[in-house]
């Protein structure tokens, strides 16, 4: 019973783009693994950009100097 979990920053990913992923990650775990995709759970967690960081900087303050 897999369990994936994708996060992802909230810069307005829409329904559509996150069906696509559920579906994409879900015949991965399928056609690699052999998994029963009715078992396959996947949850996407959409994280703030202030809450993100890299480099020791938030992704917001990375956008907002261009990197």
């Amino acid at each position: 019973m897999p369990f994936i979990n994708i996060k992802i920053t909230d810069d307005n990913v829409t329904s559509e783009q996150k069906q696509q992923l559920i579906q994409g990650v879900t015949q991965v775990m399928v056609d690699v693994l052999g998994k029963n995709p009715e078992r396959t759970f996947v949850v996407i967690d959409e994280v703030n950009t202030d809450n993100w960081g890299i480099g020791g900087e938030s992704i917001t303050s990375r956008r907002q100097q261009g990197k």
